[in-house]
């Protein structure tokens, strides 16, 4: 039995790059990662990591009441206060890419 086998696949550009800068850092190449998943694939029967819809929606501020916003206000201060927060370009440039703007 050969010792590599190829495999090819259609990957988007900036994903690839954004990826692989990742790896690079990691000190892995794309072809290791692959080997790893795949590996992950065999030991779990299956993909090694959940396959879902994110739990989130975009809320409409004007339609909460006042108790509703200071809830949403509340969660916004715990995530900033755990460091779950993200820069104004980081968001603006994930919205620019979602809406192909």
């Amino acid at each position: 039995m050969a010792k590599t086998a190829n495999l090819y696949a259609r990957i988007e550009p900036d994903v690839k790059e954004e990826a692989e800068n990742i790896l690079s850092t990691l000190g892995l190449t794309a072809s290791n990662a692959i080997n790893m998943f795949y590996k992950q694939i065999i030991l779990q029967k299956g993909i090694p990591f959940e396959v879902k819809i994110p739990d989130y929606k975009v809320i409409d501020a004007s339609l909460l009441s006042e108790e509703e916003m200071n809830a949403e206000l509340e969660k916004g201060y715990e995530d900033l206060k755990k460091g779950k927060t993200k820069s104004i370009k980081e968001t603006f440039d994930e919205i620019r890419k979602d809406c192909d703007l």
